[in-house]
């Protein structure tokens, strides 16, 4: 993509995290590091069963003395009612934020320079830029800039980023070709474990910040190495398969393919059979599929 494109994210929602005990609260529930996000920092994170099974991925930024979380805007509700099952005598509140800001991206090899930023800036950089919170995709810095524009003003800010409007079907595009998942898309909900989906490798995780809800079986998952299943990028011959749909090499069902777009998904594969592969052909449907794992990805 050679072009720097201005995407719409209009499927995200935002909850702020207020009160004296929102970072103390925070901390003991998701899978990073609650005490980073500051004026000039944003995370990746996760909430998860006591199991350790995927239920919510987000961004955290720190707007304004609150804690701003950007997730899923159709799973808002849910999320903060499950945030709200632990909060017990914490003096926290949740307050819906969705309409205070737009939610938007910066995608393409300058998208950071377009954003104001310095070259190579690391993954989760914040900077204020034109009225707008700009964040280096906490998850990936490939991934562009994320924004947090005030809805008050939204047009004017947007006209003063050199960038072309970009589509929905652009910003799919450009995470599939890096390999990263969307959230609920791409990761079953109280299913899916989080190393299995890369979201180490993506900065979700901390091991070094102590106990949250999900810890024990992550850090055993790590410790002892025993990750069967990885999200592989895959490129498809053929009709795209529909989420869900199952993988299989020789007749075997070895996953099961998540979303995808013009010809590029997302896989969740059986690793060792990844690698028995002829050719690391694969089947899905009537489509044929070539896995590869992303450059980043450490597996």
């Amino acid at each position: 993509m050679g072009k720097t494109r201005l995407v719409e994210l209009d499927n995200r929602g935002l909850l702020a995290v207020t009160g004296a005990d929102a970072r103390t609260l925070l901390q003991g529930i998701i899978s990073n590091d609650a005490e980073r996000p500051a004026a000039d920092c944003a995370i990746y994170a996760t909430l998860l069963t006591p199991q350790g099974k995927f239920l919510h991925d987000f961004f955290v930024y720190e707007i304004g003395g609150e804690l701003i979380i950007d997730c899923e805007g159709p799973r808002l509700a849910d999320l903060a009612k499950r945030l709200t099952f632990y909060r017990l005598r914490a003096a926290v509140e949740f307050i819906d934020r969705s309409a205070d800001f737009d939610v938007l991206a910066l995608i393409g090899p300058d998208a950071a320079a377009a954003a104001g930023f310095e070259e190579a800036a690391p993954a989760g950089s914040v900077r204020p830029t034109d009225g707008a919170i700009a964040a280096v995709d906490p998850r990936l810095a490939n991934l562009g800039v994320r924004l947090l524009i005030p809805a008050s003003d939204s047009a004017t800010v947007r006209a003063g980023f050199d960038a072309e409007p970009g589509t929905a079907q652009d910003y799919d595009r450009h995470r599939l070709a890096l390999g990263v998942p969307d959230g609920s898309r791409d990761i079953a909900v109280e299913k899916s474990f989080l190393l299995e989906n890369n979201i180490e490798e993506l900065n979700g995780v901390d091991f070094r910040k102590g106990c949250y809800i999900g810890q024990e079986l992550t850090a055993r998952t790590k410790y002892r190495g025993n990750i069967r299943k990885r999200l592989y990028r895959v490129y498809v011959e053929g009709p795209l398969p529909e989420p869900g749909s199952d993988v299989t090499v020789d007749g075997k069902v070895i996953g099961e393919m998540r979303s995808g777009c013009d010809g590029i998904g997302l896989a969740l594969l059986r690793s060792e059979d990844v690698d028995k592969a002829a050719d690391g052909m694969l089947e899905a449907g009537q489509a044929k599929l070539r896995a590869e794992k992303p450059e980043w990805a450490e597996f």
